[in-house]
C-alpha cells in the first residue's frame, strides 16, 4: 500500500524523491543493512548526498522496531536543538501524535547551565527527563555530544529507558566518543554514525524514514 501522509505533497515531488531514492539504491551498490534499516540510510544518503553513510551508520538489534512502535503509541520526541524541531515535517508528526520537545534555550536550563558550570545541552536533557518525556520516548540528538553523553550517564545511573536513543552529534569534541559510548548500551535500542560525521539533517533524515516504516505498518 503506497503511503500518503509521509510522502511529498505534489505528484512531481513524489517523482523527484522517488527518482532519488532509486539512484542511491542503485550508486551504494551491496550493502549489509537489513530491509527494515535500509530505508533510514538511504534517506540519510538522500539528505547529504554522502555515500559514507552505508557503513557508518550502525543499529542497535531492536533500533526499528522500537522506534516505529514508539511513533505508532504516539510517544514524544525530544531533540538537543531546536534545528531538528525546524526539519520535521509538523503534518506527519501530527498524524501519529507524536509531540517535540527541546529546551535548549529555555531559561531555567540557560540559568542551571551557569550555576552548574555545564553545558545547556546537558541541563535541557535533565529538563526532559524530569519532565518524564524521555521515558518510552525517542531521544535526538544531532548537535551537542553532551546531550548525549547525559542522556547515556540517565540510562546507566538513574535507570532511564527511551524507546529510542538517535545519536549522530557532529562534531570534533567528543563527538565520535560520545557515539561509541552509546554504541555500547545493549538494553537501549540506539542509531548512531560512527565518527565525526553526523548533524540535524541526520537526525531529521532518519526520523522521516521512521515515519515513513510506521505508516506502511499502520496501513498494512
Amino acid at each position: 500500500m503506497t503511503n500518503t501522509i509521509t510522502e511529498q505533497l505534489t505528484p512531481a515531488g513524489r517523482q523527484i524523491e522517488h527518482d532519488s531514492f532509486a539512484i542511491v539504491d542503485r550508486e551504494a551498490g551491496a550493502h549489509t543493512y537489513s530491509a527494515a534499516e535500509w530505508p533510514i540510510v538511504r534517506r540519510m544518503i538522500h539528505a547529504t548526498a554522502d555515500f559514507e553513510f552505508n557503513g557508518l551508520t550502525r543499529f542497535h538489534p531492536q533500533a526499528v522496531a522500537a522506534g516505529v512502535a514508539a511513533i505508532l503509541a504516539g510517544r514524544p520526541l525530544v531533540a538537543d536543538v531546536e534545528m531538528i524541531l525546524a526539519g520535521l515535517s509538523a503534518p506527519r508528526l501530527a498524524h501519529f501524535g507524536v509531540a517535540l520537545h527541546q529546551f535548549i534555550a529555555a531559561p531555567e536550563v540557560i540559568d542551571q547551565a551557569r550555576s552548574a558550570n555545564t553545558t545547556r545541552a546537558v541541563q535541557a536533557m535533565r529538563c526532559a527527563h524530569r519532565r518524564g518525556l524521555l521515558e518510552d520516548g525517542i531521544i535526538a540528538v544531532g548537535n551537542a555530544p553532551t546531550a548525549l553523553l547525559e542522556v547515556v550517564r540517565l540510562i546507566e545511573v538513574h535507570a532511564l529507558r527511551p524507546a529510542l536513543v538517535i545519536g549522530m552529534p557532529v562534531g570534533f569534541v567528543s563527538a565520535a566518543e560520545s557515539k561509541a559510548t552509546l554504541a555500547q548500551l545493549e538494553r537501549v535500542p540506539w542509531i548512531v554514525i560512527d565518527g565525526r560525521k553526523g548533524g540535524s539533517t541526520l537526525v531529521v533524515a532518519a526520523i522521516h524514514a521512521l515515519l515513513a516504516l510506521a505508516e506502511s505498518q499502520q496501513s498494512a
